[in-house]
Formats: structure tokens, C-alpha cells, sequence
């Protein structure tokens, strides 16, 4: 895979998907912290479910702190794996009140040291939150980089090393909203639909090939 390839199949998806953004709903840079830590294993959809009254409930990181475990793990049971969240929350939210004064930190480094957040996590609160480029290496996007031809590297760490080599770094969070949007609407991990794919041209993905022939 060249840059130049590659730029011309997220050239095509941008236009397939002009508005391809973070699908989890936030006001502001704690809401997505807490929203990203539900999100595991679990879909954006039911996470905006949960969110709704729960952004309401809980305004600050210290009203997460505060909060009886049992009484946190209640309000996000939905979610899955609802007693790991809440000690992943709580313990983000203390570090967050006693380290940055409530405020969710700016860098990658910063943000890996709290508990439940990982270097995706981590790139969705700096690309989305602050606008600092980032590449979310989640399920949707190890599947199409593998596909597409990007990179066949499996580990979500070495994966977002490669991309950020092959995509200019300006491209790094819109590369990452349309091929993840693309992954959810057309490039399925059972059975992508490959005919009305708009990179069905540039697409190396041999399964397709087979079955259009």
C-alpha cells in the first residue's frame, strides 16, 4: 500500500460519508471519557441510551468520585461489564480531581495513565474532544485496514504506528470517522456488501473478488 493509493480510498470514502463524525453523543470532554469507557463492548447506540440520563445525573468528574460503586454500576448496567466500568470511571475520576482539578487532560500520555483508557480511547477524546489528531485503531478499523490493503498487522498498538506512516497526520481523525462509518454501513464483518462498495475498484479484499466473479 502507497500513500498515494491510500489517499485515494479515503479520498472516496470522505465522499461517501461527508459527514462521518463520532457517533457518541457529548458536550464536552468528560462526557466522552465516560462515553468511550462504556463503549466497550458495546454499541454507540445503546451507550447514547445510557448517556442521556446519566450526563444529567453526574455534571462533574467528582460527582462520579463521590458516587456509591453500587449506585454507578446500577445507573450503566445496560451497558455490559457494567462493575469494570464503574471502577474504571470512579478510578479515572479520581485521578482527574486530584491530578488535573476535574479536567480531562490534553495529551495521549496523560490520558493513558487513567484507568480504562488506552491509546484508542485515548485518540477519540484528542480528535474528537480537542481536536487533536488521532487514529482510533478499534474493531471496524483493524478489519478494513487488513481489507483495504493498509496493513495487515493485527495488534491495535503497531496498527495505528503503521497508519500514521502511510495517512498525513492533519487526516488522522477523518480518516479514522470514515472507514470506521464504513465499516458499520456497508464493509460488514460477516458479509460486506461488496457490490455497492464506492472502493470496490481499489479494493484488494480477495473474498469479493470471488464472489462477484
Amino acid at each position: 500500500m502507497t500513500s498515494e493509493r491510500a489517499s485515494r480510498i479515503l479520498g472516496r470514502l470522505k465522499k461517501t460519508y461527508p459527514d462521518a463524525h463520532c457517533e457518541l453523543d457529548f458536550s464536552n470532554p468528560l462526557e466522552l471519557l465516560i462515553a468511550t469507557i462504556l463503549s466497550a463492548q458495546c454499541t454507540d447506540v445503546r451507550v447514547n441510551i445510557v448517556t442521556k440520563s446519566l450526563f444529567k445525573k453526574y455534571r462533574k468528574a467528582e460527582d462520579y468520585r463521590k458516587v456509591a460503586a453500587l449506585e454507578l454500576e446500577k445507573d450503566i448496567r445496560t451497558t455490559g461489564f457494567y462493575k469494570n466500568k464503574a471502577k474504571s470511571i470512579q478510578g479515572a475520576c479520581k485521578i482527574l480531581v486530584e491530578k488535573y482539578g476535574g479536567k480531562v487532560p490534553k495529551t495521549l500520555e496523560e490520558l493513558v495513565e487513567l484507568p480504562g483508557v488506552g491509546r484508542k480511547t485515548a485518540n477519540v477524546i484528542l480528535g474528537n474532544a480537542y481536536g487533536i489528531p488521532g487514529i482510533t485503531c478499534d474493531t471496524h478499523m483493524l478489519r478494513l485496514s487488513e481489507r483495504l490493503g493498509f496493513s495487515k498487522q493485527k495488534d491495535p498498538v503497531k496498527l495505528e504506528f503503521e497508519l500514521q506512516k502511510l495517512i498525513p497526520q492533519k487526516d488522522w481523525t477523518k480518516a479514522s470517522h470514515v472507514i470506521i462509518w464504513h465499516g458499520r454501513r456497508c464493509c460488514y464483518a460477516r458479509k460486506p456488501e461488496c457490490p455497492r462498495c464506492p472502493v470496490l475498484k481499489l479494493c484488494p479484499y480477495e473474498p469479493k473478488t470471488k464472489e462477484l466473479a
